[in-house]
């Protein structure tokens, strides 16, 4: 999938308000694709994707603002990270049964292996990580090994 002697590589790319969602995505898709992971981790680049799009929605409907997406692969986790000029640090909520909205953070929680927030002088990042499923058995060792 990865060359192992690959030590960090990352990509970074603003979107506006108008269209942003979705060309974030295709981006996203594309550097993930040149990772072989688009082939060999269907489920992750699905869980990356629906992030991308919940934090560049967030960027877009709570900041008013642009989102800068940052990949970076450090051959252990993909963290995607959406940084806007919204102040503040984003709250996950418990929407009611009739809300159209509110659940991003959850989802994000629920997909992803980790996931921080942090205010900057010009705004806030959000980041999440995604590792690889294992590709290899795991074999565990017993004392009568």
């Amino acid at each position: 999938m990865s060359d192992a002697s690959l030590r960090a590589m990352g990509w970074a790319q603003s979107f506006p308000i108008s269209g942003g969602v979705r060309e974030g995505r295709h981006w996203a898709r594309r550097h993930l694709d040149s990772l072989g992971w688009t082939r060999e981790a269907p489920e992750t680049v699905d869980a990356v994707l629906l992030t991308v799009s919940e934090l560049i929605t967030n960027a877009h409907r709570h900041a008013h603002s642009s989102a800068q997406l940052v990949l970076t692969w450090d051959s252990r986790c993909l963290h995607a990270s959406v940084h806007d000029s919204g102040e503040g640090s984003p709250v996950p909520r418990t929407p009611d049964a009739t809300s159209t909205g509110g659940r991003g953070l959850a989802l994000i929680d629920a997909v992803s292996d980790d996931w921080t927030a942090h205010s900057t002088r010009h705004g806030k990042t959000v980041t999440a990580c995604f590792t690889l499923p294992d590709t290899e058995p795991r074999h565990h060792r017993s004392e009568d090994d």
